[in-house]
């Protein structure tokens, strides 16, 4: 019953979708407004019925209905709650579903903010976006049906998700952040369309055109690190970015995101590259619609990888359309966005905006040919060939070196054509900190790797900048008004909150970039076989494994050890554990990290004996990985603070 009533939301989002794109594309074409409002109509029923959809395989879950294919795919008795909520996004059919209810979501409140606004564009960018809702509600609805009826005889229970999705609770919001993330690029997408469809992109749409874009970049950037997050305490090996082909499949739209983001000061600001930016909005869509087919058409191998399915050569014919769409309609439109301005000087922040885009689209391309290459050959040439880390890192290393330094010359400088006294005075006081920074570091502290010394000069420099142009507006107001400094901060903060938090994302992003420079240059990593009541000794701690420990749960078996940690820090105890799952047939690791404000003591369990006598554990120090989750939430609050409507009366 709950299959065909599911199937039943499924096909009229289906249809309330793909009528609303036909309105909308004739709305646009004959400046409609009655079937502007029927457009709306559409794109309301359209996420009332996906949100139904969603609501409908939520109940069928939690109710064990194994009646319902999907349910019977992924779901268990003997699963927890928690488990059982979020298998929905455990396999391909329940994570389309999620796609179409998050895509729901963004359409309304596009709807809403549109209802009003911008007649000359909202028709384009509402039928684009329905057109996306329209081909992920056919998946739904076709290919990738999760309320398909399960085979008779109906079983009885099943075999719960994959395991590696029940062994830690990052599962239960990395991937909806990524999703969030990923069908946010929808919104973005849908605006730069109308913008090319009306050949209008004004100093308005262009505002909300990047505000559209940081949203679903923030959360974005949150799963992106979450997911390092989730290897680092599931996997058991003791990193948390390995350039897996799943991981560059999120990386890649967050680059040209990154850059469109930039890209898009400009035209409001001096309008210019009005052309450029909505390219790089269009891309990093379809690069979202790549990774979605990294992910989900089983092609590529990957850790993250959990399904192989069907629906590949059905995505990867709906993203070569969109590609094609894309280009023809840049080709006949994007003239029409040429702005009147032009880049300053050389030696200026919209030229260090312009040369900061250039370095993140070759990062793009140098991670897409990394990724892609293999395959490529593979299918070309049946030659089986791997690109691993050295690649990717060899190439990453002078371009984040170089885009770190350019985190600070951009905010530094000024727009136009600034003076040679302007530019030493924003340049030479953040440059000489900065250059002291490596000296001191390898004079007093003997480091002398040149990577991790020009991350710190870099990093220095850029910290610099942005500390001073937070600082900047707050001095001004006490000299100029006379105010105090809380009163100061208070109002320079309630006049240029999306400059505020644009800089600190900015610390966020430079705080993550030295954690990942100190983390790789210095972890260090042993393994031990330890009797009971054995102890090694491994950098500055001693570890004495003391017992073995045997739990049952509803859903697994777990063996943990009890490893008794003694150092500098005091004594403290650690249970790394293997994890046995009926649907596995090898166990699980669960490794152990205790936190220290410079450095992670990490200990995963490689085996234990049958008599439980002796265990193998691999023993890491990783320094400052615990930073990279702190900077992502600084990243996050910045991100709000910018995204954040100012309050009334505050300048733009």
């Amino acid at each position: 019953m709950l299959g065909r009533i599911g199937d039943l939301w499924v096909l009229l989002a289906l249809g309330s979708a793909s009528a609303g794109a036909v309105t909308g594309f004739s709305a646009g074409g004959l400046g409609s407004h009655t079937l502007l409002r029927h457009t709306q109509r559409f794109a309301r029923a359209f996420c009332l019925f996906m949100v139904l959809a969603f609501v409908t395989m939520e109940v069928a879950l939690l109710r064990h209905d194994f009646s319902v294919k999907y349910v019977a795919k992924v779901g268990s008795l003997a699963s927890p709650l928690h488990i059982t909520i979020v298998s929905l996004w455990s396999s391909l059919e329940g994570s389309i579903v999620l796609w179409g209810f998050i895509l729901s979501i963004f359409l309304a409140v596009f709807t809403e903010w549109s209802r009003d606004r911008h007649p000359e564009t909202t028709p384009w960018a509402l039928a684009t976006m329905l057109t996306v809702a329209a081909f992920f509600a056919f998946l739904i609805a076709g290919p990738a049906n999760p309320f398909t009826p399960a085979p008779n005889p109906v079983p009885l229970d099943g075999p719960g998700p994959n395991p590696l999705l029940q062994n830690h609770p990052l599962m239960i919001i990395h991937p909806p952040m990524l999703y969030l993330g990923y069908v946010g690029m929808t919104v973005p997408f849908g605006m730069a369309m109308g913008a090319l469809f009306s050949g209008q992109l004004g100093p308005a749409w262009t505002q909300a055109l990047r505000k559209a874009l940081l949203v679903p970049w923030g959360f974005l950037s949150v799963g992106i690190v979450l997911g390092g997050w989730w290897a680092y305490d599931v996997l058991g090996w003791g990193g948390y970015w390995a350039w897996d082909p799943v991981e560059n499949a999120s990386f890649l739209p967050w680059l040209t995101a990154t850059a469109a983001l930039h890209a898009a000061m400009l035209p409001s600001r001096r309008d210019a590259m009005k052309g450029w930016t909505v390219s790089l909005v269009l891309v990093t869509f379809l690069l979202t619609l790549l990774g979605t087919f990294m992910t989900r058409s089983g092609v590529f191998n990957s850790v993250h990888s959990f399904t192989q399915s069907d629906i590949g050569p059905i995505f990867l014919g709906f993203l070569a359309v969109a590609l094609v769409g894309c280009v023809v309609l840049l080709a006949l439109r994007v003239d029409g966005l040429a702005g009147k301005g032009e880049i300053g000087a050389l030696v200026s922040r919209e030229a260090s905006f312009l040369l900061n885009n250039l370095l993140l689209v070759a990062f793009t391309f140098t991670v897409l040919l990394g990724t892609t290459f293999p395959l490529v050959m593979e299918a070309w040439k049946d030659v089986r060939l791997s690109v691993g880390e050295p690649y990717f890192n060899q190439m990453a290393l002078p371009i984040g070196v170089a885009l770190l330094f350019l985190m600070g010359v951009g905010p530094a400088l000024p727009w136009g054509e600034p003076s040679t006294r302007k530019v030493a005075e924003a340049l030479v006081p953040p440059l000489a900190v900065a250059a002291l920074v490596p000296l001191v570091l390898w004079g007093v502290y003997d480091i002398d790797r040149p990577w991790p010394l020009a991350t710190f000069g870099t990093a220095t420099f850029a910290t610099v900048v942005s500390l001073r142009e937070m600082a900047t507006p707050i001095r001004i107001r006490m000299r100029e008004q006379r105010e105090s400094l809380v009163t100061a901060a208070s109002r320079a903060f309630a006049r240029g909150q999306r400059r505020y938090g644009g800089q600190i994302v900015h610390l966020g992003i430079i705080v993550i970039i030295v954690a990942i420079a100190i983390s790789h240059a210095w972890r260090v990593d042993r393994e031990y076989t330890v009797p009971t009541g054995g102890t090694v000794r491994f950098e500055e701690y001693s570890f004495t494994y003391v017992r073995a420990e045997h739990f049952k749960e509803s859903h697994r078996e777990r063996d943990e050890v009890v490893v008794e940690v003694e150092g500098p820090g005091g004594a403290f105890t650690l249970r790394p554990a293997l994890n046995a799952y009926s649907t596995s047939m090898n166990a699980i690791g669960s490794p152990a990290v205790k936190t220290f404000p410079t450095h992670d003591v990490y200990v995963s369990l490689l085996s234990l004996a049958p008599d439980k006598s002796t265990v193998g554990l691999h023993i890491y120090r990783n320094p400052a990985v615990g930073w990279l989750w702190i900077a992502t939430a600084v990243v996050a609050f910045g991100t709000l603070l910018a995204a954040w409507p100012a309050r009334k009366g505050a300048p733009a």
